[in-house]
């Protein structure tokens, strides 16, 4: 697996305990970075300034293209606001020490200098670009009482109307937290499926169009990390409903799969 940075063993006592790889106890790791103050900018394809924020503080090693994305993504607080964060310091502190102070409450540190290496070490890797953490993490730890911190989520969809529009929040509360989602629509009838109630079903792909037409409305910019997950899931299912479908006795449905995936009945 490579150096290891953190290693931690079951000590003698309850919990676990640190070794220091790359910090000292009397030493902060903030004070073994240069820093240097900088503007974080970035433009659109005609050259127009779309995000601006001055007196970032950042390492002094640290990409100015890595600024603009912590910055511009990451930095909690309205922008132009005094409580937002200005510098690199503040937004690892945030997460380090949060994910520090849950671990002391749950009695993960054997001792109180393991704790303190465990932050410390942390906080090294991250100062120093060794490790990163997903987009949740950096925007919801320390902000949020219960923070949503994984990636990704795969949903699972019921085939039944109330199924169907419940993904939308779903979908929606996870990519207002910064995660993306998958979702398997092998459970839907295809469009030539009778419904118990007469008529035919409108089939997966009128589903996969509903979910992303709603999702696209929503306007805040951790959405769009979603977006990408949500229509390669469209993408996914089609092929895999194709796939469904294709293998079944043609005679029997008396419509061919490119067909199907033309058809446009209603939803019932």
């Amino acid at each position: 697996m490579g150096e290891r940075h953190l290693e931690a063993t079951v000590g003698a006592r309850a919990g676990l305990k640190f070794q220091r790889r790359a910090t000292r106890p009397d030493v902060s790791p903030y004070d073994e970075m240069a820093w240097e103050l900088r503007t974080a900018a970035i433009t659109n394809e005609k050259g127009e300034v779309i995000f601006e924020q001055r007196n970032v503080e950042v390492p002094k090693d640290w990409s100015q293209t890595a600024t603009n994305i912590v910055a511009s993504k990451y930095f909690h607080g309205k922008r132009g606001a005094p409580e937002r964060e200005s510098s690199v310091r503040q937004l690892i502190g945030r997460v380090a020490n949060t994910l520090t102070e849950w671990g002391e409450r749950s009695g993960t540190f054997a001792t109180p200098a393991d704790r303190d290496t465990f932050r410390d070490e942390l906080t090294h890797l991250l100062l120093h670009q060794k490790l990163a953490f997903n987009s949740p993490v950096w925007f919801n730890v320390g902000v949020q009482p219960h923070p949503q911190c994984s990636a990704c989520f795969i949903n699972s969809i019921d085939d039944s109307m109330d199924s169907i529009m419940n993904l939308a929040k779903t979908e929606g509360m996870l990519f207002k937290w910064g995660s993306g989602t998958g979702t398997n629509f092998s459970t839907l009838r295809g469009s030539m499926e009778t419904l118990s109630g007469g008529g035919t079903a409108s089939g997966p792909r009128s589903a996969i169009a509903a979910s992303a037409a709603s999702i696209s409305r929503l306007s805040p910019a951790r959405v769009s990390f979603g977006l990408a997950s949500a229509r390669a899931s469209a993408r996914s299912a089609a092929s895999m409903h194709a796939s469904r479908w294709a293998n079944r006795t043609p005679s029997r449905y008396g419509h061919s799969v490119k067909k199907r995936f033309r058809s446009s009945s209603t939803t019932a």
